[in-house]
């Protein structure tokens, strides 16, 4: 099944980092958030990529030109590198198109941009390249599958990072502590989408506003709530926080070094 990852945007929120980098390549530990997200999929059997570029897309590219795996694992080196053990590169079993969607684009016009891609795709899964989760995939696509839906996504809860308070009328604080959890649930940005998807979108549509509406009003937009974890990437106290979780080795979205989760379609 082909994933496709929306990897154009500006990430304003993220300046620190994206004003050199696009967002995607934007580091956990030694590799780039999107290499952390695609062996996520790639774990789950979906190896077949096709990547929305637009803003600095060439440095995504030659990233993966680049790319040795040699450099972030153990190996023997024989006969003055001629021979290396583990022979192939970690990702020697992807498959990866580079697709520039333009600079400006919303994520209804990158997709629309990819659609000849996705010809004989009668699913697909796509993903906004900025959040990672440790959730369970076949359980997303089976869901969406028995529901008969035409679009599917992963609902998660944010973290909270505010205090809650009470003042009282005269101005004085009268409580003030961590915020209780959250009561509502927000898209993660793990989607599972047929073909016909691209019926209900239209030039100039935002995917999650004017399309998901429609097929809201349809009873074709399913959710499944997940209260594991998740965590997005969208500013730089949140990159400070998954560099933190892998210095001290907590890192619940690497299904594929702890062998968690259930491997299948």
């Amino acid at each position: 099944m082909k994933v496709v990852l929306f990897c154009g945007g500006f990430g304003t929120r993220l300046r620190e980092h994206s004003e050199v980098v696009p967002k995607p390549l934007v580091e956990i530990g030694s590799r780039p958030i999107i290499w952390h997200l695609m062996n996520y999929y790639a774990y789950f059997g979906h190896k077949d990529f096709i990547l929305c570029l637009g803003y600095k897309g060439e440095l995504i590219k030659q990233y993966f030109l680049d790319y040795n795996s040699y450099l972030y694992r153990d190996f023997q080196m024989e006969r003055g590198g001629a021979k290396l053990t583990p022979p192939e590169s970690d990702i020697a079993d992807w498959t990866i198109q580079f697709v520039d969607t333009g600079l400006h684009s919303n994520i209804g016009q990158r997709l629309l941009h990819v659609r000849e891609l996705l010809e004989g795709e009668d699913m697909f899964l796509a993903n906004y390249s900025d959040q990672l989760s440790n959730y369970p995939l076949p359980e997303l696509i089976s869901f969406h599958r028995k529901k008969n839906m035409v679009a599917s996504f992963l609902s998660a809860k944010p973290a909270q990072s505010f205090h809650q308070l009470e003042v009282d009328d005269h101005g004085v604080v009268t409580k003030f502590g961590a915020a209780a959890e959250s009561d509502y649930w927000i898209n993660g940005g793990y989607m599972a989408l047929n073909q016909e998807i691209f019926d209900y979108i239209e030039e100039g549509d935002e995917l999650v506003e004017e399309p998901f509406n429609r097929l809201m009003a349809e009873r074709r937009l399913g959710s499944v709530k997940y209260t594991g974890f998740w965590a997005s990437m969208d500013t730089f106290k949140d990159k400070i926080m998954f560099d933190r979780m892998h210095g001290r080795g907590e890192c619940p979205w690497e299904v594929w070094s702890k062998g968690s989760g259930e491997q299948g379609q």
